[in-house]
């Protein structure tokens, strides 16, 4: 008799391609739209200088609603939602590359950390020089310079629209920076990412098989994936932090050397200067990891060939 606990993945070759890609853009929308607000504060508390302007980040929430309002939790969103191309990409690539490492090795673990390390390297190439303008987008304050460069104000005295903004911004990298300023910091977005998504899904699958073993039979495998994915998440955030950090400074503030900026963080910060914006970030995948987790394995399960279906327990 099947154990019921034990969880089977389903792999690329089960799946309705159309209603996957479909579904799994109306998904990453919606989870940008409830997290984007902490992805900018993580990046304002991670560039500035000590506590110089936000002491937390419930403090920067308050300051930047009251400051800019709502809208400026989301300077720089809609460029970022670019990066949805970058998402069906890596899902892509990950699912793909599961296929062809199961042909060598049938470890789950090294099928999910080969494949996270394969799909994030090609997002990554993508995603970067969105990244690069979204930032500096993010960075903009009223009446105020804090990265790099500085959207121009209106003469008119109305608002610049963000199209406008973002179009302001990538004619000042060009101009200070050329093509290669859109690619700032890709070797430590590598460094941050392909270890982050290596290590996520491995502890991801590690989780939900240890809350399996623990749970009833009768316990739906949904509930101990929905848990497992904020645990790989708060996990594999934890370990990449530091990189991610000298990332953003790189990016945002312009620095050509990974080690140079880690220097300099660790001589004017110390080793608490590397955990900067970790609560925002894991504040942030929370609730779109669970979203994420819920979306993709039930959207899988919904694709799921139908003489596969009663022989899988959910």
């Amino acid at each position: 008799m099947e154990d019921k606990r034990n969880i089977q993945i389903i792999e690329w070759e089960h799946l309705d391609k159309k209603k996957f890609y479909v579904f799994g853009v109306a998904m990453t929308m919606m989870i940008r739209v409830s997290v984007y607000p902490f992805t900018l504060i993580r990046t304002r508390l991670q560039v500035q200088k000590g506590k110089s302007l936000y002491h937390g980040t419930f403090d920067a929430f308050i300051k930047i609603l009251r400051a800019d309002g709502v809208t400026g939790l989301y300077r720089g969103f809609l460029v970022n939602t670019f990066t949805l191309i970058s998402g069906q990409c890596y899902v892509t690539t990950y699912e793909l590359t599961r296929k062809f490492v199961s042909d060598y090795s049938q470890s789950n673990t090294v099928k999910s950390l080969v494949a996270g390390g394969s799909a994030s390297l090609v997002a990554q190439s993508i995603t970067v020089p969105i990244d690069v303008v979204s930032q500096h987008l993010m960075m903009q304050r009223k009446g105020e310079k804090v990265g790099r460069f500085q959207v121009r104000g209106n003469p008119e005295g109305q608002g610049v629209i963000a199209f406008g903004q973002t179009k302001d911004i990538i004619k000042q990298i060009l101009r200070v920076d050329g093509l290669r300023g859109f690619y700032r910091g890709y070797v430590a977005s590598l460094l941050t990412y392909i270890p982050n998504s290596a290590v996520w899904w491995p502890f991801y699958h590690f989780y939900a098989e240890q809350l399996s073993s623990l749970c009833p039979n009768e316990c739906p495998h949904i509930v101990f994936q929905a848990i497992s994915g904020p645990l790989a998440a708060a996990t594999a955030s934890i370990l990449t932090n530091p990189m991610d950090v000298i990332r953003t400074r790189v990016q945002v503030e312009g620095k050509s050397s990974i080690i140079l900026t880690f220097r300099q963080l660790m001589a004017e910060e110390g080793p608490w200067g590397l955990m900067k914006g970790l609560s925002a970030r894991i504040i942030s995948a929370t609730p779109s990891t669970i979203v994420i987790v819920v979306g993709y394995e039930s959207l899988k399960k919904l694709s799921l060939r139908p003489e596969l279906v009663d022989s899988r327990h959910w």
